[in-house]
C-alpha cells in the first residue's frame, strides 16, 4: 500500500479556493450554503463513526485512543501558552494557545477520506475524539484570562472587562450545535448498525466526497481571506503557525505507539493534535476575551495551520504513521 499523496479533487479544490481569494476574485459560497455543508459533513461523519462502532465494538484501544486525546487536549494549550508568552500579550497567548489546543473539523474529515482513498482502516471512535479534544483548551484559555485580569489592572483609559463566566463558557463549548450532531449522529449510526448504514449509503458514501470538495472550495476562499492578519507581525509567531502543528503530531505518535494503536488511529490522532479551531474557539473566545485580537488567532489558524495541514500535513502524517505504527 502506498501513502503518497496522489492529486485528489478535493484538495485540488482547495487550491483553487485559495487562488481565486488570493486573486481577489468575487467567487464565493453563500454563508447558509457553507453552513449547512459543514453540517452535512459533521451528520455524515458521526454516522460512519457510529456505523464503524457497531462493526467493531469498544476495547481496550479505544480506551487508549480516548485517553491520549483528552491528555493532548490538555497538554497542548498550556505548554503553547508558557512558550506564546514570549511573544504576545497573555490574552493574545491564552487565545492562541487555545486555538490551537482544540481540533478542525474539516481537517479530521478530509484526512478520514485521504485514509478511506489509501484503503489504512482507522476506528469509527476517533469522531468522538475529536469531540472530546474540542472543548478543554477553550475552559483553559479563559481559565487563564481570568487569571490575568485578577492579576494586570486594565490600561489607562481602557474599560475594565468582568471575568467571563465559566458556566457560560461550559454551557457553549460543552452545548455547541456542531458537537452535539455529531455526537448524536455517531449514537444514530451505533443504535441502527447494519442495517442504518446500508439504508444511509447514499448518504455518507456517494454524496461525501463531492460535498466535501465543495467545502474545501469555500475553505480556500475563506484561508485567502485571513492571511493578510499576519502582516506584520512577529516572524516567530508565522514560525509557530507551520512548526507547532508537526510537533504536536509527533507527541501524538509517541503517544499512539505507547499505546499500540494501529496505522490509521494512530494518524488520525496526529491530525487531530497538529489541527487548530477555526470555528468553534473563535466563536467562544471573541466575546469570553475580547482583549485578545482574532485577527491574530485566525490569521494563524486558517491563513497558514489550515492549508498546510490539508495540503501538505495530512499524508505526510499518515506516511509517518504508517512507517511508525504499520
Amino acid at each position: 500500500m502506498s501513502t503518497g499523496f496522489t492529486p485528489d479533487p478535493a484538495i485540488l479544490f482547495f487550491v483553487f479556493g485559495l487562488a481565486a481569494g488570493l486573486m481577489r476574485s468575487n467567487l464565493e459560497i453563500p454563508p447558509a450554503v457553507s453552513r449547512f455543508l459543514s453540517l452535512y459533513l459533521l451528520m455524515a461523519l458521526g454516522l460512519k463513526g457510529g456505523f464503524a462502532l457497531a462493526h467493531s465494538g469498544w476495547d481496550s484501544s479505544v480506551a487508549s485512543a480516548l485517553g491520549i486525546a483528552v491528555g493532548l487536549a490538555v497538554a497542548v494549550p498550556a505548554a503553547g501558552f508558557l512558550l506564546l508568552r514570549r511573544w504576545l500579550s497573555a490574552f493574545d497567548a491564552a487565545a492562541v494557545a487555545a486555538t490551537y489546543g482544540s481540533v478542525s473539523a474539516v481537517t479530521f474529515i478530509t484526512a478520514t477520506q485521504h485514509l478511506d482513498d489509501l484503503g489504512l482502516a482507522y476506528g469509527g471512535h476517533l469522531a468522538a475524539a475529536m469531540a472530546l479534544m474540542e472543548s478543554p483548551a477553550i475552559v483553559m484559555a479563559v481559565l487563564l484570562a481570568n487569571w490575568v485580569r485578577r492579576r494586570q489592572p486594565p490600561a489607562p483609559g481602557a474599560p475594565a472587562v468582568p471575568p467571563a463566566r465559566m458556566g457560560h463558557v461550559l454551557h457553549e463549548a460543552l452545548t455547541d450545535g456542531a458537537q452535539l450532531l455529531l455526537i448524536g449522529s455517531m449514537v444514530v449510526g451505533l443504535v441502527t448498525g447494519p442495517s442504518g448504514e446500508a439504508a444511509m449509503k447514499p448518504f455518507t458514501g456517494d454524496l461525501f466526497k463531492g460535498m466535501l470538495s465543495f467545502f474545501l472550495l469555500d475553505m480556500g476562499l475563506t484561508a485567502a481571506r485571513h492571511i493578510g492578519g499576519l502582516r506584520g507581525r512577529s516572524p516567530a509567531l508565522v514560525g509557530y503557525a507551520v512548526l507547532a502543528p508537526p510537533v504536536h503530531a509527533a507527541l501524538a505518535a509517541a503517544l499512539a505507539a505507547a499505546a499500540g494503536l494501529s496505522a490509521g488511529d494512530g494518524a488520525l490522532l496526529m491530525v487531530l493534535a497538529a489541527s487548530a479551531s477555526y470555528i468553534a474557539v473563535p466563536a467562544v473566545v471573541r466575546h469570553a476575551i475580547p482583549e485578545a485580537q482574532p485577527a491574530l488567532y485566525l490569521g494563524m489558524s486558517l491563513g497558514i495551520t489550515f492549508p498546510l495541514n490539508i495540503l501538505v500535513g495530512i499524508p505526510l502524517y499518515t506516511a509517518a504513521a504508517v512507517w511508525v505504527l504499520g
